[in-house]
This record gives C-alpha cells, structure tokens and sequence, in this order.
C-alpha cells in the first residue's frame, strides 16, 4: 500500500487546504495528516484560533483524509518516525511548493522515502481570510 503524509494547521479551513489535500490522497492509497498543535503553529505563526481537537476533527472529516494525527512540531520527522516504529510504511511527504525547504525532507530521504510538492493555491489562505475579516471592520 503507498502510504503518504501531508501536515497542516488548519485553523480555518478553507478550498486551499482541501486542494492540498486532495492532490496528496490522489498520491496514494492512503493519506495520514498530521495536524499541527497550538505550539507547533506558534513556532512558526501565529497562534491559532480554532482549539486543536476541533481542528483534527475537520480534517478527520475529509473525505480525501484517511487518518489524522497530532503533529506536535512544524518539523513532522517526530511524527513519521512514531509512525514508522508502529509499523506504518510512509512512502512519501507533500507539502505546498511555497516553502523553500520542507520539513521533515532529510528524515523521509533517511528512510528512502520523497518529499512531493504541491501547488500552492494562491487565491485563498488563511491569513487572507483574517486580513478580509478585519478589513472589513466584521463584528465592530
């Protein structure tokens, strides 16, 4: 079975998100995601305003997810390599093609997995969505 691993925040789901995942699932036969904690997000953005449970619950809920997991940094070696010891075989990583250096690349390299890219779907984000909402003077 080609397993692959995909990693988000998702504090607002948006079309952008479901994008990204659903190119990753159209990869292989199943797709674990790896949700970010408020820490992990915190690392490396702001922090989210969805609460963690609820967030793995969204993506849970995906059609094109077959298994959640708590990503406890943005680095989701930590989390593959549990994966990995608990008998799953990750064959690759995806992540969107705006980052200039994925996460996790040298362990998936490590255990003779990929890191694919995806495209990164400009048109919507969350930080867009935010910047719309308070633009717009919503809930004033």
């Amino acid at each position: 079975m080609n397993v692959g691993y995909a990693f988000v925040v998702a504090d607002i789901l948006h079309v952008g998100i479901l994008r990204y995942l659903e190119i990753s699932k159209s990869l292989c036969d199943f797709l674990i995601v790896g949700v970010l904690t408020e820490e992990a997000a915190s690392s490396y953005k702001r922090k989210p305003v969805i609460p963690f449970d609820e967030r793995v619950d969204m993506i849970r809920a995906l059609r094109c997810v077959d298994m959640a997991v708590r990503q406890n940094s943005r680095d989701p070696a930590d989390t593959i390599k549990e994966l990995v010891e608990n008998g799953w075989d990750i064959n690759f990583l995806t992540h969107g093609d705006d980052w200039p250096e994925i996460p996790g690349s040298d362990y998936m390299k490590s255990i003779g997995g990929r890191v694919i890219r995806t495209p990164y779907y400009q048109v919507q984000s969350t930080t867009k969505i935010i910047e719309t909402i308070i633009d717009r003077g919503v809930g004033k």
